[in-house]
C-alpha cells in the first residue's frame, strides 16, 4: 500500500473531482492544482497549492506551459527506493507526487464544433496532460494516475478503508487505463489530422469530410474498447469478446434488458436483423437465422409487419432472432411471446411489452440506438479489408425497364421491397415477394439457378404473381426462367452480363417485367 501525501489535479471534466479531493485532503493529502481546477477546488473550501507555487515558475504562454517543469515531473518519476533518485530530488527541491489526477483537453469534442476553426483545433491538442498521465503511468509502483471520473467513488472508498493509501493492485489497474487513454487521444488526433483535404489557414474553419467521402487511411489506426467477454465464440472452443467503437450506438452500443447472457453468434444474427430492419421507413420486421432472413415485411403496424414476416417460414423461424424497426408495442408483444426466440432487438419497448416478456425469463430483449457506419472491416490472413459500407439503393424512377411489358406499380412496389431484401442475403441470393413480404428466400448458393429453386421450395406462400429480385444479374437465361416458372411475373437483376439481350428476349419471350439497377448487391 501507498500513502498519498501529495497530488495533484488537473482536469477538464470537473465532475466529481471536488468529492475525490476532499477525501484526499480528509487523509492529509497536500492538493497542487492548475487554473480552472484549482479555483473549482478553492471555491468548494479546500486548501489548495497553486502549481506556479510547486515550481517556482509561473504558468506562460497562454497555459502551454505550467506543468512541464521538473519539479512536476521528477516528483512524479522519481523511484522512491532508488538512492541516486533520491539524491538527486533532494538536491534539487523536487517534493513528490504521489497521485495525479488529469483528464485531457477534449480534442474530439472540439472537433464536432460547427465552425471550429483550425487554429482552436490545434490548440486543443494536449500536451502537458498526457506527459504527466505517462509519467505517472510508468512508475506505477509509486504513483497512481487518475484519468476517469467513473473511478473517483471506488477510490474513495479505497482511501477511506486504508486511512489514505492504495494498493498495488489499484495503481496498476489504473495504469492501464492511463496508457490506454493516451494511446487512444494521440490515435483520434492522428487520425483527423490525416483526413483534412489540405492545410487549411489558421483561421479558417475545419472541413473534414463526410465519413464517406473520407480516403482510405494510409494506416489503420484502431482503439476499441472491450465492453465485455463473451462466452465463447461461434462454437464452445473459441474464445471470444466485444468491442466497442465508443459511439453508444449500433448493436455493440446495446442496452440489454432481459434474458440470458448474449452469444458471440447472438450480436452477428442481432446486427444482421438490425441492419435490415433499418433499411425501411415503414414499420418492418426482420427475422434471422444464420445471418440470412428467413422471413422480412413492412406493413402498418409492428404487428401486422411481424404476421407477415412469420408467415414467409414459420419453421425456421424456431429460434431466431429478430429485428424491428420501431418501439415493440403490447399488442404485437403478445404475439411475438407466442414463438420461441432467442433474442429481440428495438429501439425501445413499451411498458406493457416488457411486462409480457418479463414471463420468458431466457428470452433476451436489446434496445438499440441506429447509427450511421461509413466503412466496414474485414478480417483476412495476415490483414484486414476494409470498404465502404453498402449504403446503395435505388427508387422506382431509377429503375432502367428492359423488358416490353411494364411493371405494374404494384409491382414496382414489391421489386423495391425485394431489392431492398436481397441486400441483406448471402450471394448467391433470390428473394420471392409480394407487397411488402418475403415468401421464398435461396441464400448463399454456388449457383443462381439453385438459388432460384432453393427459394421456391422454401416458399410456404403462393408465388403465383409475385415477383423476385437477384442480387447479381442473370449470366444465363436460365435463372431467369427458373424464377418465373416458379410464378414470378416481375424480376429486378442489376444487368451487366454480356448475355444481357439473351436474358431480356426469355423475359419478353414469358410476358415478364424487368428492370435493370445498374447496382450489384454481392454479400460474403
Amino acid at each position: 500500500m501507498k500513502q498519498i501525501r501529495r497530488a495533484l489535479l488537473s482536469v477538464t471534466d470537473k465532475s466529481g473531482v471536488v468529492d475525490l479531493a476532499l477525501a484526499l485532503q480528509q487523509h492529509g493529502a497536500e492538493l497542487v492544482s492548475t487554473g480552472g481546477t484549482a479555483r473549482a477546488l478553492r471555491e468548494a473550501g479546500l486548501t489548495v497549492l497553486d502549481i506556479s507555487d510547486l515550481t517556482g515558475f509561473p504558468e506562460m504562454l497562454d497555459g502551454r506551459v505550467k506543468t512541464l517543469h521538473p519539479k512536476v515531473h521528477g516528483g512524479i518519476l522519481h523511484v522512491r527506493t532508488n538512492p541516486e533518485h533520491q539524491e538527486a530530488v533532494a538536491a534539487h527541491d523536487i517534493q513528490p507526487i504521489d497521485m495525479v489526477v488529469v483528464n485531457l483537453y477534449a480534442f474530439e469534442a472540439t472537433l464536432r464544433k460547427p465552425g471550429v476553426r483550425f487554429a482552436e483545433m490545434i490548440e486543443n491538442i494536449d500536451i502537458g496532460g498526457p506527459s504527466m498521465v505517462r509519467s505517472a503511468a510508468k512508475n506505477f509502483e509509486d504513483v497512481a494516475v487518475v484519468t476517469a471520473p467513473s473511478d473517483y467513488a471506488a477510490l474513495i472508498e479505497e482511501l477511506r478503508a486504508n486511512e489514505g493509501k492504495l494498493s498495488r493492485a489499484t495503481r496498476w489497474r489504473l495504469a492501464q487505463k492511463a496508457f490506454a487513454l493516451t494511446a487512444a487521444y494521440d490515435l483520434s488526433i492522428a487520425n483527423a489530422l490525416e483526413v483534412l483535404p489540405a492545410l487549411p489557414a489558421e483561421d479558417a474553419p475545419v472541413a473534414l469530410p463526410n465519413p464517406e467521402d473520407q480516403p482510405f487511411p494510409a494506416t489503420l489506426r484502431l482503439s476499441y474498447p472491450q465492453v465485455m467477454p463473451l462466452r465463447y465464440g461461434e462454437n464452445p472452443h473459441q474464445h471470444a469478446a466485444l468491442y466497442t467503437d465508443g459511439s453508444g450506438t449500433g448493436i455493440a452500443g446495446l442496452r440489454q434488458l432481459q434474458g440470458k447472457e448474449l452469444s458471440y453468434n447472438n450480436l452477428v444474427d442481432m446486427d444482421a436483423c438490425w441492419e435490415l430492419a433499418q433499411e425501411f421507413s415503414e414499420p418492418a420486421v426482420a427475422i434471422i437465422k444464420h445471418t440470412n432472413p428467413c422471413g422480412a415485411a413492412t406493413g402498418s403496424s409492428i404487428l401486422e409487419a411481424y404476421h407477415k414476416a412469420l408467415a414467409s417460414d414459420p419453421v425456421s423461424a424456431f429460434g431466431a432472432v429478430i429485428g424491428i424497426n420501431r418501439e415493440v408495442d403490447g399488442e404485437a408483444a403478445a404475439e411475438i411471446a407466442k414463438l420461441f426466440v432467442e433474442a429481440i432487438v428495438a429501439p425501445a419497448f413499451s411498458a406493457q411489452a416488457k411486462k409480457i416478456f418479463a414471463a420468458k425469463k431466457n428470452l433476451r430483449l436489446v434496445e438499440v440506438l441506429p447509427c450511421e457506419t461509413a466503412r466496414e472491416l474485414k478480417q483476412i490472413s495476415g490483414g484486414l479489408l476494409m470498404q465502404d459500407v453498402d449504403h446503395g439503393r435505388i427508387e422506382a424512377d431509377e429503375m432502367q425497364i428492359v423488358s416490353k411489358r411494364r411493371p405494374t406499380q404494384d409491382e414496382i412496389d414489391a421489386l423495391l421491397f425485394a431489392w431492398r431484401v436481397c441486400k441483406h442475403v448471402k450471394s448467391n441470393a433470390i428473394v420471392y415477394a409480394r407487397n411488402g413480404q418475403t415468401l421464398g428466400i435461396g441464400a448463399g448458393q454456388m449457383s443462381r439457378v439453385d438459388a432460384a429453386k432453393f427459394g421456391a421450395m422454401k416458399a410456404v406462400l403462393p408465388l403465383a404473381g409475385c415477383v423476385a429480385a437477384s442480387d447479381a444479374f442473370f449470366p444465363f437465361p436460365d435463372g431467369l426462367e427458373t424464377v418465373i416458372a416458379a410464378g414470378a411475373t416481375a424480376v429486378i437483376q442489376p444487368g451487366g452480363s454480356v448475355r444481357d439481350a439473351e436474358v431480356i428476349a426469355a423475359a419478353d419471350r414469358l410476358n415478364a417485367a424487368m428492370v435493370f439497377t445498374g447496382m450489384r448487391h454481392f454479400r460474403h
